[in-house]
């Protein structure tokens, strides 16, 4: 069991923390998941890879049942907890080959829980539909009809590729150097003209309770953003990060860690800012 802990334990954290948005849940799935397989005979585990990872599915469904009742009264939007992944671990490298991207992550709040697993599991970790079918005790022609109508939600065709053009190091120390320099007038330069600012603050820090849209409206904001913070422009640092398989942003102020940004391109311009500034979802940056 211990080599089976080893050898699926980054591919088990990855599917319930995709499921999940949170990595503290998804870690506590993966362990009751093995503390529950300790209980049963190797001989019976023909299959420990789908085994483990329909025992996990159902812990995560299990869990989004409560999830969904704590973000029905969260404060403000509520985002995905950003992780760090760094070239050099092994674990995290597989993390990053089956993760999809932050913006598609936030897209999947708008799906059912098993809506959500048949995504994850085709999308992310490439399992086919006879293999979900399996995983999650339903038809294969259930399984096409949810992946079907999760595409339909999250504004994916069948034809398309599940991918969201995600800011390059270079984009990203371009949009940083303009920030740093408060030159407002190039951030505007960067936005699209229906971007959106979605900041999550969960009620323990100043974030906007709701979507701003628009680059006129976005462009205000930051432009008030810039005014507010320039009496602390010396203690602020903005540094690139490997976040969620991706060039994300960290934000520092001093030691302490502000929020972690992700941007999103569509046809060479900025159309979505994340901003994680609840600080119970910044331990792992």
């Amino acid at each position: 069991m211990e080599e089976l802990y080893d050898q699926y334990r980054a591919l088990l954290f990855t599917l319930a923390y995709q499921f999940t948005g949170s990595a503290t849940d998804a870690e506590d799935a993966v362990q009751d998941v093995f503390l529950k397989a300790y209980d049963i005979h190797l001989e019976r585990l023909e299959e420990p890879k789908a085994y483990l990872c329909k025992m996990v599915t159902n812990r995560c469904l299990d869990l989004q049942k409560s999830a969904r009742k704590r973000r029905e009264v969260y404060i403000g939007p509520w985002l995905p907890e950003p992780i760090r992944t760094p070239k050099a671990d092994t674990l995290q490298t597989v993390l990053r080959h089956d993760m999809l991207s932050y913006a598609i992550l936030v897209l999947l709040e708008r799906l059912t829980p098993t809506e959500r697993a048949v995504f994850i599991l085709r999308e992310a970790l490439g399992f086919n539909y006879p293999e979900i079918a399996d995983l999650l005790d339903k038809r294969e022609t259930n399984c096409r009809k949810l992946m079907s109508r999760a595409r339909s939600k999250v504004g994916i065709s069948e034809e398309e590729r599940v991918t969201a053009k995600t800011a390059d190091l270079k984009w990203v120390s371009r949009f940083i150097t303009s920030l740093e320099q408060g030159n407002v007038d190039h951030v505007m330069s960067l936005l699209s003209e229906d971007v959106t600012l979605v900041s999550d603050g969960g009620g323990k820090t100043i974030a906007f309770k709701r979507p701003i849209q628009t680059r006129d409206y976005v462009s205000r904001i930051l432009a008030s953003a810039f005014d507010s913070i320039k009496p602390y422009y010396h203690e602020l640092h903005f540094e690139v990060a490997p976040l969620n398989g991706e060039t994300g942003i960290i934000l520092r102020s001093v030691d302490e860690i502000v929020a972690a940004i992700f941007l999103q391109l569509h046809r060479g311009k900025l159309a979505k800012i994340y901003i994680v500034r609840n600080p119970d979802k910044l331990t792992r940056v």
